[in-house]
């Protein structure tokens, strides 16, 4: 979406088993107002790219850098959402030179934290193996078993259709990939504009782990939604305002306009 002439670009990062659309609809046309806006389907999500190669989020920054020179797009602002915001991190890690700043949303330095949730992220490792070795129908099987069948009640068939699309292999890699992510050691010398966006009843991340994520990155901005995990869709009328103040401040501390 091209936005105002002269607008700066912002690249919306999805959540883990979202694709681009499934997690911005709601943000599209209110963003497109004020900014240049770019959004695509991660590796293995929806429409994003197939390869063999194991999922790596260092991968998914390198993509973005990709698609900007592919566009002619110089510098950006990586806006991501859960998962999107490790890619957002790894952007400015890998490519510090592009980025002017960053705002991340529903978010956290890193996810698996106690014995538990490592465990349930080391066994997403298994499941991946599964899906890159059996048959097509076993492959289905767990797209059903796995989210689906858990979504179909409450998601109307666009939506459906959206998740259907991904490659459950590589889905279930980048849940892995997750639950190893942790920018603790670096996330301290982010130098460019950030702004976190908090999600205050988030059943997913953990307020605990956003808070730190503001906390650990020098001179960041809080902006807080009264929401859940899922606030972009669910509560998109507290949602996008205060996503839009998040990237106007983020762009203001580093004197764009």
């Amino acid at each position: 979406m091209p936005g105002p002439p002269g607008a700066p670009t912002i690249v919306l990062l999805h959540g883990w088993t979202a694709t681009a659309d499934l997690n911005f609809f709601t943000c599209y046309r209110r963003l497109s107002e004020h900014y240049r806006v770019l959004a695509f389907d991660h590796r293995g999500h929806g429409r994003g790219l197939r390869v063999k190669a194991s999922f790596r989020l260092e991968d998914c920054a390198d993509d973005v850098i990709a698609v900007a020179d592919q566009l002619g797009i110089d510098s950006i602002v990586p806006v991501g959402y859960s998962m999107g915001g490790p890619v957002a991190q790894l952007v400015w890690r890998q490519h510090a030179d592009r980025v002017d700043g960053l705002v991340l949303c529903a978010t956290a330095p890193y996810f698996a934290g106690r014995r538990p949730e490592r465990l349930s992220f080391v066994g997403l490792t298994g499941l991946a193996t599964l899906a890159r070795f059996t048959p097509s129908q076993a492959r289905q099987w767990i797209t059903d078993q796995v989210y689906l069948q858990r979504k179909s009640e409450s998601w109307g068939p666009w939506a459906i259709e959206q998740a259907a699309g991904h490659d459950w292999r590589m889905i279930l890699e980048a849940g892995k990939a997750i639950g190893e992510f942790s920018s603790s050691d670096w996330v301290g010398e982010i130098d460019v504009p950030t702004s976190v966006v908090v999600t205050m009843n988030d059943q997913v991340v953990p307020l605990r782990r956003q808070v730190r994520l503001f906390e650990w990155i020098p001179s960041a901005s809080a902006f807080r939604v009264n929401g859940g995990h899922d606030a972009v869709v669910a509560n998109s009328d507290r949602f996008v305002p205060q996503l839009i103040r998040a990237i106007d401040s983020t762009l203001a501390r580093g004197g764009a306009t």
